[in-house]
């Protein structure tokens, strides 16, 4: 007869301590799931990685020092085996697609937190992946588009900070014609007709952040 393997491991990575409370107050009714550390940045969840060795890690992905997605990056280039599951606000698909490419096992919305964290964390544990519906949906509904170069994206979050197109030029040390160019080619893969509008869409997707 084996020895039991003990509860489920938890780290908790959060800025928001009311979403650290919320996971607390769910694992603390679970017989099989026990928290065992919290973080609120992604250096503190690195650091807290390394000390605890937790079997699974819930990852927010908009925090201050260093986010989610750079923290799940560096935990998996130490520990590959790292089983982590991102929890957020954000629908986007490219910072969807980002996750997953860094090894999210799961990606859950906050909003179905009480409802499929709990779940969620015994399948991950038990070696499955998940994406929530709605952000399915989400992949499902960018996947034929084009993807911005890494070029295009450095002008729309240039854009978004408000600066004009001789400042995109100076700073990126090309042309204002080149930067026109480059926007040309952001509107036509965002389907938009103006710079507000190509901020907007770039933040509801992912691929720019303020």
């Amino acid at each position: 007869m084996s020895a039991d393997p003990g509860p489920i491991r938890i780290l908790s990575v959060d800025d928001h301590p009311l979403l650290r409370e919320a996971v607390a107050a769910l694992v603390a009714g679970q017989t099989d799931i026990a928290l065992v550390a919290e973080a609120s940045n992604g250096r503190e969840a690195v650091e807290q990685f390394r000390i605890h060795r937790p079997d699974v890690t819930l990852m927010d992905l908009q925090m201050p020092e260093m986010d989610g997605l750079d923290a799940m990056i560096a935990i998996r280039e130490e520990f590959p085996g790292a089983r982590i599951i991102i929890l957020t606000t954000d629908l986007g698909d490219v910072q969807v697609l980002r996750a997953i490419k860094a090894g999210a096992r799961a990606y859950l919305l906050k909003s179905q937190v009480r409802k499929d964290l709990v779940e969620i964390i015994r399948l991950v544990h038990a070696g499955e992946k998940r994406i929530a519906p709605e952000v399915a949906r989400e992949l499902a509904e960018h996947a034929a588009d084009e993807a911005l170069s890494s070029r295009e994206i450095e002008v729309l979050r240039l854009i978004s900070g408000g600066n004009a197109n001789k400042e995109i030029a100076a700073k990126l040390f090309i042309t204002e014609e080149t930067v026109k160019g480059h926007m040309k080619s952001i509107f036509a893969k965002l389907d938009v007709h103006d710079r507000a509008h190509a901020v907007i869409i770039g933040l509801k997707r992912g691929i720019i952040n303020l």
